[in-house]
């Protein structure tokens, strides 16, 4: 069955009304065995909003925030803003509305350069899209706009966040009715980009928002798709950006997708899947792979891992799992290298999507071993920094 992608303004609002009825204890950061010991820093929202979107500058000492928050008179009170990665100070409000207008952070991406959506409401489910930058964060205020190749019937759902090269690969997907999705790839800072590919297989790729990755050694985006029904194996489209063809291959696993982070020097990817709670490595030449439970999991969907992050200079995947195997509650990071060998497990964390709008997202800082996901708190307004 097809769904509708709701916008971001859409979700903030559901996301508030919900909150109002329901309770949920935090999990506090807590050494564990495997863990690193030192205090995380945390970085909370300026205005207590919902954070809708973060990242970190790989090669600053910067992030980028978006937060939303409805208000009583029911409009909607968002900003933007940069913080510090050492202290969890934020730096700087680069805009803030009162308004029925929204901000989604889609990442940072090239060399330092942020990418921001703007949603302004014309009228009632009219809303007009717009892409602003931040070039470079560390500037602290917005640079320009972003002019991708679509219409206003398609959305932005995603941009690979791939830090210290020019180009990004770009998922549109189509909210006319069409249900047609669109893969393409930008120079973000330069505002260019690369031939748009039509994604012909809408029941894959088209009922839902699939995980996406960029090989930036062979410029081909993969997107980790499939239909979703229980106990049915996930199905990979290659969109290559250079010759404009889309392919597709069997995976392994069962179920959903739900993270695809990919090692381009050894064209090797990582993903996790939604029925059997396991991470999958595949080498991406033969389009063959190997599957393995999360630990303890016991294949228990409830187990399932999340996002999938790549850190390229210590060649480790991090794997997110919101609802932790490995420990008596909270949420837990795996790191696996590349043969999908499990080195490390850093467990209590509080990222177990109850609240999110936008899904938990592990943000990295490969030159310092840190990183940051969402976390601790409940309403989904901070994040928080770990060691790896």
């Amino acid at each position: 069955m097809k769904t509708y992608a709701p916008s971001p303004i859409m979700r903030v609002q559901e996301c508030l009304k919900l909150s109002c009825f329901l309770l949920v204890l935090s999990v506090g950061v807590v050494a564990q065995s495997t863990s690193n010991p030192a205090a995380p820093v945390i970085v909370t929202s300026k205005f207590g909003g919902q954070i809708f979107g973060f990242d970190i500058d790989q090669k600053g000492t910067e992030g980028v925030l978006a937060e939303a928050q409805t208000l009583n008179n029911g409009n909607i009170l968002a900003a933007v803003e940069t913080f510090d990665q050492n202290t969890g100070k934020i730096l700087n409000v680069l805009i803030k509305t009162n308004s029925m207008d929204d901000y989604l952070t889609l990442g940072i991406v090239g060399n330092s350069v942020g990418l921001v959506e703007r949603e302004h409401e014309i009228s009632f489910l009219n809303l007009q899209r717009s892409f602003l930058t931040i070039n470079p964060v560390s500037g602290n205020k917005f640079t320009g706009k972003w002019n991708p190749p679509i219409g206003q019937k398609h959305l932005i759902s995603l941009i690979s966040r791939n830090q210290g090269t020019p180009n990004s690969a770009v998922f549109a997907e189509d909210n006319s009715g069409n249900f047609v999705p669109f893969v393409f790839s930008s120079n973000v800072a330069a505002n260019t980009f690369g031939p748009v590919i039509r994604v012909p297989d809408s029941a894959n790729f088209g009922s839902f928002t699939p995980p996406m990755a960029l090989n930036i050694k062979t410029n081909k985006a993969y997107l980790a798709g499939g239909n979703g029904c229980f106990g049915c194996i996930p199905v990979f489209g290659v969109a290559d950006l250079t010759r404009g063809t889309f392919t597709e291959f069997n995976g392994t696993g069962f179920g959903f997708v739900n993270g695809i982070a990919i090692d381009s020097d050894d064209n090797i990817a990582c993903t996790t899947t939604e029925d059997d709670a396991s991470v999958e490595f595949y080498d991406l030449k033969t389009q063959s792979g190997f599957s393995e439970l999360l630990p303890n999991s016991g294949s228990n969907q409830f187990f399932s891992g999340a996002d999938v992050e790549y850190d390229s200079i210590h060649k480790l995947f991090l794997v997110a799992q919101p609802n932790s195997s490995s420990a008596p509650s909270g949420s837990t990071i795996y790191v696996y290298d590349i043969n999908g060998v499990l080195l490390n497990t850093l467990n209590g964390f509080s990222f177990s999507n109850a609240f999110n709008v936008v899904a938990a997202h592990i943000a990295l800082n490969p030159a310092k071993r840190i990183g940051f996901v969402d976390g601790p708190s409940v309403n989904v307004s901070s994040i928080q920094s770990f060691s790896y």
